[in-house]
């Protein structure tokens, strides 16, 4: 569904219910669509410790080189050449 500016302010309460069953309201001015409501769905956040097991990561990757690296990358004003 889209509607303009105006509709939109003397509707909201309809249109946020419209978004709540699953329906994308676009908000346009002069008919162009500039805003969108939709239904809000929290993000899925995963527990801590799930992916213990399920990523492999180097034997090195605390090492003083790796983390010496790493640094450059932060503190140096030129990407290191590969």
């Amino acid at each position: 569904m889209q509607v303009n500016i105006p509709e939109a302010q003397n509707c909201l309460s309809s249109l946020i219910i419209a978004a709540e069953q699953g329906e994308e309201v676009l908000i346009a001015r002069n008919g162009l669509p500039i805003a969108k409501i939709i239904k809000y769905a929290p993000p899925k956040v995963m527990p801590p410790g799930a992916w213990k097991g399920r990523v492999a990561y180097a034997d090195n990757w605390d090492s003083p080189t790796t983390n010496a690296e790493i640094e450059l990358l932060f503190t140096s004003d030129h990407a290191p050449v590969a």
